[in-house]
């Protein structure tokens, strides 16, 4: 069986690793029953301190324009030299839900 791909890093998500589900448009913003994309936990972690709920249901809710952004796109350069299961707290919190 073939490892899911996180499609914001693009690593292998391995069975032990940290992960969850992020849905492109945020439940609270009318995203509920949306659609939902497999991530590290890390990965899901930094989206959301990086960004609010307004900023991802309005201008983020692509893979494409997630990883587009200047603080995600640094951060997935980081990730990717690390391994598959490496997990660790986001800097600098959640932000604000909107």
């Amino acid at each position: 069986m073939d490892l899911p791909i996180c499609p914001l890093c693009g690593r292998v998500i391995p069975d032990e690793a940290r992960q969850s589900l992020h849905h492109l448009i945020p439940r609270l913003k009318g995203g509920k029953g949306g659609p939902v994309v497999l991530l590290h936990q890390i990965c899901h972690s930094e989206i959301h301190a990086t960004l609010t709920e307004a900023e991802l249901a309005r201008e983020y809710n692509t893979i494409d324009a997630l990883r587009g952004h200047p603080r995600l796109a640094k951060f997935i350069k980081w990730v990717v030299k690390r391994p598959p299961d490496f997990h660790k707290r986001s800097t600098g919190g959640r932000r604000k839900r909107r």
